[in-house]
């Protein structure tokens, strides 16, 4: 929402600059964007007559002017080639030094064919202030010369950009910021100047509304005898300033009113009317042009304004191109409608169409402001355009009800932290337009038509302490008890925290993508349980059934931004159907080392680096991972590559992680490069240490040194090596205390079928050295424990 200073007075009177403004906007709740003043653009451009033009002599198309500044100094020559330059010309020079706004050179004094020219006299064009390049500008002969152009085409007026949040519809307009600066303090209000217009007559044009909940209220009247020139100097300039292209006195009337009072409006050439205008509900498969010259097909849910013929104007939007008013233009009807909110939103989102009207309907304009508003821009046309307007017609009731807040004052203080007389509650409520009738202790609060955004006593709080000022709360500790602070991170933090170290201490960079994800990228993975009805944008529109789309999709930006490693991981949540689950997803692709002068190439990652990272990680997290079970991969085939996949379990059925490298149809749906390893912890899977003390005693060191013996085995060839060792390992739970494979041989010696399998088996004695008895007997058990898996002591 932008204003200017000049436009602010017209409603706030009082003695103010732009910083006072600025300040107190920022103050209120008003985030101020940026400032900027037109005229120091212009700085360095002054008014000037041309007194000479003679012909350059080294030049044809080129003139050589002398030119009076109005400072009282030697006239200043200029080199020119513009057609329209000559004698007695009063125009714009741009002296040396200052910067022409269309291109940002800054103007020197310089040789033009051996012709030293002191500046440039300028067009429209190369000031910003128009399209015409065909000549300089020629300014009235009475213009007066040595005045700083900024001042005399009046643009010394600076332009504040301001924030409104979506909740201050009622500050979508010049008046309502004027209001809340008089309720700071700043000023004082202007009445609001209503002219009163009869009319003469029924509108020639009968309007109705057949659409009670998307336009309750639609009132309008014909002008007849208009005149549709250009708008006044001062509105052309005020719009302008704020970005709007000046269009037409009819355009121009309708979008002053929408930005100086928040109440858009409509007026339609009527000669392109056929019969009655209506609002309705638009027609499956109808369509109209915009006054974007975009055709749109409506829907059911729409509501338009149509006459007998055809649809003119997608309600409460944009106007419609075949009926928009122009220079022939003779005879109006004026619209000023109560369109539904909701109704307002759906439609431009459905439709992607986007207006300062929309942003105005779907917040909700001031429902009671019909009249007024329609005599208001009624006054406008008649003073610009003349006419002569017909009564006004009514068409159904706007919704304007009643409402009431009951308020005790001495919320500001519980509520909002700070202690504010009730006087100056008073005072500060009534000067934001709201009533206040005391009750004994309680108040009864009147809402203006103009807050939809009231609702409660918290409303009345945060209107009450924004205007007193939010800084002025007083700054008061949290309570705390004595002594040392009790933790307050939850186990599910402090499992996070953990995981997230080890990730990062093993060489990995953290991740944070987007919880939604678009349907293409949610379809490998079975597509999403969850999906918005109404997102942003459809490239976020489905809840992630798993972390590793968005991972996927930063591989691939990486890898196209040169990346020959990637190595990231995420802590998120995975959105099912029962419920939203933490998972860590870590992926690697690309190069696990850079090639070198041993191995002449890189070597890439395999699916044993992505189990070592699940083992480490999972360690971290405190889960048992020297007894977890390596079995196949849920979504084999689906997302993970068959036979270069696995899960590791806690027994048969509880999965902490699945690792593995991921399908190529999945990484080419991503379009990553090369082979992708990748890893998934379920971290609501990993069973939680238990509450009741530690689980066992305190580590003492062994007396008496271990013994390690080695075995050498032949197992069938579809035998895991990791359910040989979890045998081994459990052989004499006693005596074992760790079993590793160091080993795995295919080959000449061993028959077809099988393999080689070496296992390094550490033994702990207790209160004495094993025997060689007991030390047989122990090998006995391991021999026998692999024997039940098929598996024979190599002779």
């Amino acid at each position: 929402m932008k204003i200017t200073l000049d436009w602010l007075r017209e409603h706030l009177d009082g003695d103010y600059g732009v910083g006072d403004v600025v300040a107190t906007l920022n103050r209120i709740g008003h985030e101020v964007e940026g400032v900027e003043n037109p005229a120091e653009k212009l700085a360095g451009f002054r008014v000037a007559r041309v007194l000479t033009a003679e012909k350059h002599p080294q030049a044809d198309k080129l003139q050589v002017l002398t030119v009076d500044t109005g400072d009282g100094g030697a006239p200043l020559t200029v080199v020119c080639g513009a057609p329209n330059a000559r004698a007695g010309l009063v125009g714009v020079l741009g002296l040396p030094g200052a910067v022409v706004p269309a291109n940002g050179m800054e103007l020197k004094v310089a040789a033009v064919r051996g012709v030293e020219s002191n500046g440039m006299m300028c067009s429209t064009r190369e000031l910003e202030l128009g399209d015409d390049h065909d000549g300089i500008i020629e300014l009235p002969a009475d213009a007066p010369v040595g005045t700083a152009f900024a001042d005399y085409h009046q643009v010394n007026d600076p332009v504040i950009d301001i924030s409104i949040t979506p909740n201050r519809q009622d500050c979508m307009g010049v008046r309502g910021i004027a209001r809340d600066l008089a309720a700071a303090g700043l000023g004082t209000l202007k009445p609001l100047a209503v002219p009163i217009i009869a009319g003469e007559g029924a509108p020639a044009t009968e309007i109705r509304t057949d659409d009670g909940d998307g336009c309750p209220a639609f009132y309008g009247r014909t002008i007849s005898g208009v005149t549709n020139g250009s708008a006044p100097e001062w509105m052309r300039r005020r719009l302008e300033a704020i970005g709007q292209r000046s269009i037409s006195a009819l355009v121009d009337i309708s979008n002053y009113v929408m930005f100086d009072l928040g109440r858009p409006s409509h007026i339609y050439d009527r000669a392109k009317l056929s019969g009655t205008l209506v609002a309705r509900r638009a027609n499956d498969g109808e369509s109209v042009t915009a006054l974007n010259g975009k055709d749109y097909t409506l829907a059911s849910g729409m509501t338009v304004i149509a006459d007998d013929a055809q649809v003119h104007d997608i309600a409460g939007i944009m106007g419609g191109e075949h009926s928009g008013c122009s220079e022939t233009t003779t005879d109006v009807l004026l619209e000023i409608a109560y369109f539904t909110p909701e109704r307002i939103a759906l439609t431009g989102q459905a439709l992607g169409l986007s207006s300062d009207a929309r942003g105005r309907f779907e917040r909700g304009v001031d429902p009671a402001f019909l009249d007024d508003a329609t005599a208001i821009v009624t006054g406008h046309i008649l003073a610009i355009c003349g006419g002569t307007p017909s009564a006004v017609t009514r068409a159904g009731t706007p919704p304007v009800a009643a409402r009431h807040i009951d308020y005790d004052p001495i919320r500001a203080e519980t509520l909002g932290g700070v202690a504010i007389p009730a006087e100056r509650q008073r005072a500060i409520l009534e000067a934001l337009g709201f009533a206040v009738m005391e009750q004994g202790a309680q108040w009864q609060i009147a809402v203006p038509s103009w807050r939809r955004d009231m609702d409660g006593p918290a409303d009345v709080v945060e209107e009450v302490t924004r205007i007193h000022g939010f800084d002025a709360i007083p700054s008061t500790p949290l309570p705390r008890t004595d002594g040392v602070a009790r933790p307050t991170a939850t186990a599910e933090q402090l499992l996070e925290r953990r995981l997230r170290r080890a990730a990062a201490a093993a060489g990995f960079h953290e991740a944070v993508t987007w919880s939604f994800i678009s349907e293409r990228e949610a379809a490998p993975f079975g597509g999403g349980a969850w999906s918005l009805a109404n997102p942003i944008s459809e490239d976020l529109k489905v809840m992630r059934p798993s972390l590793l789309p968005g991972l996927l999709a930063a591989t691939a930006r990486n890898q196209n931004r040169g990346a020959d490693s990637v190595r990231l991981f995420e802590i998120g949540r995975r959105y099912g159907r029962d419920a939203e689950r933490p998972t860590l997803a870590l992926l690697m692709a690309g190069d696990k080392a850079p090639r070198d002068w041993q191995t002449g190439k890189a070597a890439p990652f395999g699916a044993f680096d992505a189990k070592a990272a699940a083992l480490a990680l999972l360690d971290a997290a405190g889960a048992p991972a020297d007894r977890l079970q390596v079995m196949e991969a849920v979504a084999e085939g689906a997302i993970w590559h068959p036979g270069q996949s696995a899960t590791l379990r806690l027994g048969p059925k509880t999965v902490l992680a699945e690792f593995g490298a991921l399908h190529p149809a999945l990484t080419k749906h991503f379009d990553v490069d090369g082979p992708v390893m990748a890893v998934q912890i379920f971290m609501d899977a990993i069973p939680a240490k238990r509450a009741s003390g530690p689980a066992r005693s305190a580590f003492t060191p062994p007396a008496l040194q271990s013994v390690r013996r080695d075995f050498a085995f032949l197992a069938p060839e579809s035998l895991a090596a990791a359910d040989l060792v979890r045998a081994i390992r459990g052989a004499d739970k006693a005596a074992i205390i760790s079993a590793r494979l160091f080993d795995r041989f295919a080959g000449a010696g061993v028959p077809d079928g099988q393999i080689s399998l070496a296992v390094e088996v550490e033994l702990q004695p207790q209160d004495k050295s094993f025997t060689d008895a007991e030390l047989k007997a122990i090998a006995d058990k391991v021999v026998g424990a692999a024997a039940k898996l098929g598996v024979v002591l190599r002779g």
